[in-house]
C-alpha cells in the first residue's frame, strides 16, 4: 500500500499535462525555397534537417537509389551554405546508410547521422571525416528474419532501428533506440556503453517508438515518446524530472493526408511528438520547447516545463502547410525550419508571436 502511495505522489509531481483550450495561433511566414539544389538534384522525403553553429544547413533525405542486400535504399547526406547553396555531399556510398532518419549537428560542428536502416549512428568531422561509428549494420550473409518472428532481445553496443542522437553538459552521448528497442542508450563522448534505460510500454519511464530527442542548458534529456503521445523528460542519471502531454483542441476536420482517422494506436493522433527541438538560450537565458504532430499537422511552441504558449499550421501541401514534419531546426526562438517527408522540402519558418506567446 505504500509502494503504491508513494508512486502516485511521484506520479503527480513529474505529470505535467498542458490542456487550454485558450492557446491561441502563431503568426508566421514560411518560405519553400530556402535550399538551392544544383540542376537534376532533388530531395526525396527530407527525413533528417540540423542547422550547424556556422548556421550551414545538413539535409539526410531518402532520395537517390543505393544497392544493399535487402533491396534498393536511400540515404543521402546534404551540406548546403547559410545563403542556401549547395556546397557537398557528405558520405556518398557510405557503409552506415541505408535509411535515412535524422541529422544532428553538436557545438563543436560535428554532424550525426541516425539511420534506421543500418542500424548505427555515425559521426562526422565537420570536414566530412568519419570519427565514431555506433552500432553495426546487418552482415551481407545474414537471413532477413521472417514475418512475425519474435523480436530479438535488446543487445549491449547494438541498436533495433534507432532514431536520434543528443548529448548532455559533459559530452555523453544519448541515443534514442528507437521503434523496436525502446530504451535510451547513454555512451561517453568516446562510445563507450554506460546504462540503457526504458523498455516497451506506457508507464513513467517506459517507451512506445521513441521517435525523437534533445536536451535543454542543464543537460536534461527530452524524449518524444511518440505512440504514447508525450514527451518524458529525464536528468542524465535516466530519473524522471516531468512528462509533458500536449492537449490542445482542434475544431476543424483534420486533413488525413496518409493512413487512417485518428485512433487508438495510431500516428495520426494530435499532440504526438514526431519531432521536437530546444532553442538555444536567449538574453534572458530562456529556451523553448518546439513538437510537431503529424494529424492535425501542427507545431506547439511551450515553456520547457510544458506549457503550451502557442500553436501554428495545418496538414496539407501548399506553402505553410505541413506534410509529416519529420525533423526540426530551431536556431532561435522566431526561426524554424522542418524537413517534410510527404511535401519532399524543407520550409523556413518566420514566427511573429505576441507578448503572451512569449
Amino acid at each position: 500500500m505504500i509502494r503504491v502511495r508513494v508512486f502516485v505522489l511521484v506520479l503527480l509531481a513529474v505529470l505535467s499535462a498542458t490542456a487550454n483550450a485558450q492557446v491561441t495561433e502563431i503568426k508566421y511566414d514560411a518560405n519553400p525555397d530556402v535550399l538551392k539544389l544544383p540542376a537534376n538534384m532533388y530531395f526525396g522525403e527530407v527525413t533528417g534537417l540540423a542547422v550547424g553553429p556556422n548556421k550551414h544547413f545538413f539535409v539526410y533525405s531518402r532520395t537517390g537509389q543505393r544497392s544493399t542486400v535487402h533491396g534498393a535504399t536511400a540515404a543521402q547526406l546534404w551540406e548546403f551554405a547559410p545563403t542556401g547553396e549547395f556546397i557537398r555531399e557528405i558520405g556518398k556510398d557510405l557503409y552506415g546508410f541505408a535509411f535515412a532518419h535524422t541529422v544532428q549537428v553538436d557545438k563543436q560542428g560535428n554532424i550525426w547521422t541516425s539511420d534506421e536502416g543500418t542500424n548505427m549512428i555515425v559521426k562526422f568531422s565537420p570536414a566530412g571525416k568519419v570519427l565514431l561509428t555506433l552500432g553495426r549494420r546487418a552482415e551481407a550473409v545474414e537471413v532477413e528474419a521472417a514475418p512475425g518472428a519474435p523480436m530479438p532481445p535488446a543487445g549491449w553496443g547494438s541498436f533495433n532501428r534507432p532514431t536520434d542522437v543528443t548529448w548532455d553538459n559533459d559530452g555523453n552521448i544519448f541515443i534514442a533506440d528507437g521503434y523496436n528497442n525502446s530504451r535510451v542508450v547513454k555512451t561517453d563522448k568516446d562510445g563507450r556503453w554506460l546504462m540503457t534505460w526504458g523498455k516497451k510500454g506506457a508507464e513513467p519511464g517506459q517507451f512506445n517508438t521513441l521517435h525523437t530527442i534533445a536536451s535543454d542548458k542543464a543537460g536534461n534529456i527530452y524524449v518524444g515518446d511518440r505512440t504514447n503521445r508525450r514527451i518524458q523528460v529525464f536528468r542524465p542519471d535516466s530519473s524522471l524530472v516531468r512528462i509533458i502531454t500536449i492537449d490542445v483542441p482542434y475544431t476543424k476536420e483534420p486533413n488525413i493526408m496518409l493512413g487512417g482517422r485518428p485512433g487508438p494506436n495510431s500516428l495520426n493522433v494530435s499532440g504526438a511528438p514526431w519531432a521536437i527541438c530546444i532553442t538555444p538560450p536567449n538574453a534572458q537565458g530562456t529556451q523553448y520547447l518546439y513538437s510537431s504532430d503529424a494529424v492535425p499537422g501542427r507545431v506547439y511552441k511551450l515553456t520547457l516545463d510544458g506549457k503550451v504558449l502557442g500553436v501554428l499550421g495545418d496538414a496539407g501541401k501548399k506553402v505553410g502547410e505541413f506534410g509529416w514534419i519529420h525533423q526540426i531546426a530551431c536556431p532561435s526562438e522566431n526561426e524554424l525550419y522542418v524537413g517534410e517527408i510527404l511535401n519532399w522540402r524543407v520550409q523556413k519558418l518566420t514566427l511573429h508571436p505576441t507578448k503572451e506567446q512569449r
